[in-house]
């Protein structure tokens, strides 16, 4: 303001002297100046005052001009902030914006990895549990696996044609060390001792004095399956066995029954055991389909029966005669060779565990026939 009243002040061409006190103005060149005189005539005093009024009229304009140029350059200052204030205020309300979406954004990703950390100690704690289960299991069959060893390689294993097991092959010895066993303890279809029991039923020309020679079909097949050991009853092995042998030796009057001791059979759930060992109090079965130690459940005639079955572990006992206790246990013992074989447990030459087969095809055979010794 301070400027402002000054240029103009300036362009004035003469510095303005306060208010109240006025010079007279200066004559114009070439006039002669008269000597001030103290007149005081009407005249004179109509100028003085006039040149003081027009010198008031000029610095009142000046000053409303200063005024409305100074109202003017504040005014655009005013817009000016007003819009960098509008500008602010919508880049805070931008930013407002953008740090609630990274707060809504950092409380989701919070709340997933916490979720994702629940659910990764879930899966840890069950596989945990799901390992710990399969470790007792792996355990229990490592033993049950180590029984079976040390049962084969007693019973099976050292037994061959040149070298027989005499306790596996009483009948080799002579009648008066002849030891048969009185009785059948619980066993499941993979036991060593139904081996005993069976092979009494062979004929009586020992082994070693037999005249045998090697059918080339029987081989091949057996080779075949040898070298990729399967259960799977679809090769040409397995296939000829379960037509010739299994499924005739398995093959009762009870249809629905003999299928279900087939198939426990196969899934090695089996278990035989003597009546007179431990009774069930309670028989879930009625007793026309289980039997009775006076009837077969599995042919329907009447027979004492010595020995009961259990498929799995359904807790349901069949009451079963001598000769299909000895179908069973022959099917059974086939069954438990095979599988030595297929887990590697059997370090015998191929010709030797052929002619093994074929024995127990042939113990099959004379039980489906109906022979099979009187300790059953």
């Amino acid at each position: 303001m301070a400027l402002v009243s000054q240029t103009h002040f300036e362009e004035d061409g003469q510095e303005q002297p306060a208010v109240g006190y006025w010079k007279p103005l200066m004559p114009a060149k070439g006039s002669k100046e008269e000597p001030e005189t103290g007149c005081q005539d009407a005249g004179c005093g109509d100028d003085s005052q006039s040149t003081e009024q027009l010198n008031v009229s000029r610095l009142r304009s000046s000053s409303v001009e200063i005024r409305e140029k100074g109202s003017e350059f504040l005014k655009e200052e005013l817009h000016k902030a007003q819009k960098e204030l509008k500008l602010k205020d919508k880049e805070c309300e931008r930013l407002s914006k953008v740090r609630e979406q990274l707060e809504q954004e950092l409380e989701e990703l919070t709340a997933s990895l916490f979720e994702e950390a629940h659910k990764m100690v879930r899966e840890a704690n069950t596989k945990q549990a799901a390992s710990e289960k399969q470790l007792k299991e792996a355990w229990g069959k490592i033993d049950m696996l180590q029984a079976e060893v040390t049962a084969l390689k007693t019973l099976v294993i050292t037994s061959t044609p040149s070298s027989p097991n005499w306790e596996l092959h009483p009948q080799l010895q002579s009648p008066s060390k002849a030891v048969f066993r009185k009785g059948h303890g619980r066993n499941k279809s993979t036991s060593s001792a139904i081996v005993t029991a069976v092979s009494q039923s062979a004929t009586p020309a020992p082994v070693s004095r037999e005249c045998k020679e090697i059918d080339s079909i029987l081989f091949a097949e057996f080779q075949s399956w040898k070298e990729s050991p399967t259960l799977d009853k679809s090769c040409s092995f397995l296939d000829r066995i379960y037509r010739e042998d299994v499924g005739p030796c398995l093959d009762f009057t009870k249809q629905e029954l003999s299928e279900l001791v087939r198939v426990a059979v196969e899934q090695n759930t089996l278990t035989i055991e003597p009546v007179a060992s431990q009774m069930l109090p309670v028989v879930k079965v009625s007793a026309e389909d289980s039997g009775g130690p006076k009837k077969c459940a599995l042919s329907g005639l009447p027979r004492t029966c010595k020995h009961r079955i259990m498929l799995g572990d359904s807790g349901n006992y069949y009451y079963i005669s001598p000769s299909c206790r000895a179908r069973i246990t022959a099917v059974c013992n086939f069954f438990t060779y095979i599988r030595y074989i297929q887990q590697g447990l059997v370090r015998q030459d191929v010709e030797l565990m052929y002619w093994e087969v074929m024995r127990l095809r042939r113990e099959m055979s004379l039980a489906k026939l109906g022979f099979y010794p009187s300790e059953m």
